[in-house]
């Protein structure tokens, strides 16, 4: 006979299934929650189709949202992964960064067909439409089909389809850009691979344009390392507004650009111009890995299912953001 023994070993928790839940977040603003087997999370708010938690199995928050942002439309949320189109920053007529991160998106309940991986069983498709608040600053009809999803393993991938909808047979072109606001302990302590030998425009000097001549490095005290793979979005924004700057941003508190690094695949240089009917589409996937990952494993040569565009964040080196 068989005899248990005491005090019983400890069990670990069962994973529990992956789950999409509704919620309220700070000013009763609508959210959906993102829940993997393994602890990771993701929250989403519909306003803005803005990612504005990105958490891994032990709880640590990976995306930066200031402590002074404010979660009151029309205002846009200050952190997480805002949407800029169908304008990027200030080029063009319409307000900075344009609309769709100061809309409210719907939930798509029966999207079409969705290309994107099919381990990810926590996902919510989002759909934007033009408004005729839209019309009137930007003529063109449009939807904007957004969906978030968590994969088994913590990684975050965003997906984003517009077509051209308009009936009077016009063109329409727009920037964009997936302003990502990645959490750091410290901004002295990043390093930026993956953009060796690229061009850049520097904001600072008077957009100049310049190639980088860095070499990558890997540090083996490294701490975190995030990877970011993109397609579909031919340029990347680094951006981190630095003390001077935060003193006039009410949103952002004075010391909070030492904890935050903003990487962004974008198309901004070169506009993308859909004709009635046709389609655009741009992904970011997002992973935070281990600091044993090898920087030999982001082989620029791979096709865009292993890693083509892979942007590889160290932190712990020092990196100097341009504006």
């Amino acid at each position: 006979m068989a005899t248990a023994s005491w005090p019983p070993t400890p069990r670990s928790p069962r994973p529990q299934a992956p789950s999409v839940e509704r919620a309220k977040g700070p000013s009763g603003l609508d959210k959906v929650v993102l829940r993997e087997a393994r602890g990771f999370s993701a929250e989403v708010h519909l306003y803005g189709g803005q990612v504005t938690s990105w958490k891994n199995d032990r709880g640590d928050e990976l995306l930066f949202v200031s402590s002074k942002a404010t979660f009151k439309p029309p205002k846009a949320i200050r952190g997480g992964i805002p949407i800029c189109f169908p304008q990027f920053g200030t080029h063009g007529i319409l307000e900075k960064h344009g609309f769709a991160r100061n809309r409210f998106w719907a939930i798509d309940d029966n999207p079409p067909p969705f290309p994107t991986s099919t381990a990810a069983k926590a996902f919510v498709d989002l759909i934007l439409k033009t408004s005729e608040e839209d019309l009137k600053i930007w003529p063109h009809s449009f939807e904007f089909r957004l969906r978030v999803a968590l994969g088994p393993g913590g990684d975050l991938a965003l997906t984003s389809r517009i077509r051209n909808t308009n009936t009077d047979g016009r063109p329409f072109s727009f920037t964009f850009a997936y302003h990502t606001y990645f959490s750091v302990s410290d901004i002295s302590e990043v390093r930026i691979e993956g953009l060796e030998t690229l061009d850049y425009i520097d904001c600072l000097r008077g957009k100049e344009r310049s190639t980088e001549q860095g070499d990558a490095i890997v540090f083996e005290s490294e701490k975190r390392t995030f990877v970011l793979r993109k397609d579909g979005l031919p340029d990347a924004v680094l951006w981190n507004p630095w003390d001077k700057r935060t003193k006039n941003m009410q949103d952002f508190g004075d010391e909070e650009y030492k904890h935050m690094l903003c990487v962004e695949p974008a198309a901004v240089e070169k506009p993308i111009t859909l004709k009635p009917g046709e389609e655009w589409k741009g992904k970011m996937d997002l992973s935070a890995v281990p600091s044993s990952y090898c920087s030999g494993q982001l082989d620029p040569n791979k096709n865009s299912e292993d890693y083509r565009g892979a942007c590889k964040i160290n932190l712990i080196y020092g990196f100097t953001a341009v504006d």
